[in-house]
Order: structure tokens, then C-alpha cells, then sequence
């Protein structure tokens, strides 16, 4: 399907896909953990959608309202994110290695031991988001906005912070070792 609108039968299963994942993660009968891999997300308005430990691998969510969502433990592997809001979203142990997060917004966003392992951040506003203790090794971060960010003890190990805003951002006990740092704002 090409198009970027959810039809009111997609609508309608994504509503009980939802309903029945926050019956399993509360150990309710009937509950069922949401397995969205794959699925064309594209534009949906996901604002405050629980989500915990979800699938939701190789999942188109470009230009998706995910902002406020609980995503903590989930498999992001892969997915498309590309111009996603994720304000202020949970995403604590997430998984979101090999995801495509170009021009997302993840301001304020706690990524707090996330794995972002090869991630495509590039251009992605970062403010004030926190990604302590994240992987972030060989992740695509040129041009990010990581004002105010809190990167205590994460893994910048090879890294692209090519022309990355950084200043006020904490990066106490971070490797940065093979790190592209050229251009960036300290």
C-alpha cells in the first residue's frame, strides 16, 4: 500500500493491536505483545501510544506522531523514522540499531541505554534529549542537534558528529574514540 494515510480498516486494527499489547504488558488474559513488524505507519498519529516492547521492526513510521509514546524496550531495529516526532518520548532500552531517524525530532526524548548501533541521525534535533549510557558507535549523527543532550558514558566510537551542535551537552565518560568530530559545535 503506497499511501500514507491509514484507512479506517487499518485504523481500527492498529486500534486492537494496541488495546491487546496493553493487556499483555499488564499479564491481562487475551493480552497479545504487538508485533508491527513491517507495517506502513507512514503519518499515523501515535501521540501517547503505549508501546513497550513492541515490534516494530523494519516499520515505516517516517513522518509518524509518536511524541509522548512509550517505547521503552522496544525492537526498532531497522525502522524507517525519517522526519518522526518523538518528542518526549520513553524509549529507555530501546532497540534501534540500523534505524533511519533522518530529520526526526527526539527533543527531550530519553534514550537512556538505547541502542542506536549504525543509526541514521543525521540532521536529527536532539535537544536536551537524554542518551546516557547509549550506544551510539558508528551512528550517523552529522549535523544533529545534541544542544543540552545528556551523553554520560555513552559510545560514540566511531561516530559521524560532523557539523553536530554540542554545546552544553554533557559528555562526561563518553568514548569517542574514531569519533568525526570536524566541524562540530562544541
Amino acid at each position: 500500500m503506497q499511501t500514507t494515510e491509514l484507512t479506517n480498516m487499518q485504523t481500527t486494527e492498529l486500534t486492537n493491536i494496541l488495546a491487546l499489547h496493553k493487556l499483555w504488558v499488564g499479564n491481562q488474559p487475551g493480552g497479545k505483545r504487538a508485533n508491527l513488524r513491517g507495517a506502513n505507519l507512514s503519518s499515523a498519529d501515535l501521540r501517547g501510544a503505549y508501546l513497550y516492547r513492541a515490534n516494530l521492526s523494519d516499520a515505516n513510521l517516517s513522518d509518524a506522531n509518536l511524541s509522548g509514546a512509550n517505547l521503552s524496550g522496544a525492537n526498532l531495529i531497522d525502522a524507517d523514522l525519517i522526519g518522526a516526532n518523538l518528542s518526549d518520548a520513553d524509549l529507555i532500552g530501546a532497540n534501534l540499531s540500523g534505524a533511519n531517524l533522518i530529520d526526526a525530532d527526539l527533543s527531550g526524548a530519553n534514550l537512556s541505554s538505547a541502542n542506536l548501533y549504525g543509526a541514521n541521525l543525521s540532521g536529527a534535533d536532539l535537544y536536551r534529549a537524554n542518551l546516557s549510557g547509549a550506544n551510539l558507535s558508528g551512528a550517523n549523527l552529522s549535523g544533529a542537534n545534541l544542544i543540552d543532550a545528556d551523553l554520560i558514558g555513552a559510545n560514540l566510537s566511531g561516530a559521524d558528529l560532523r557539523g553536530a551542535n554540542l554545546r552544553g551537552a554533557d559528555l562526561s565518560g563518553a568514548d569517542l574514540s574514531g569519533a568525526d568530530l570536524s566541524g562540530a559545535k562544541l
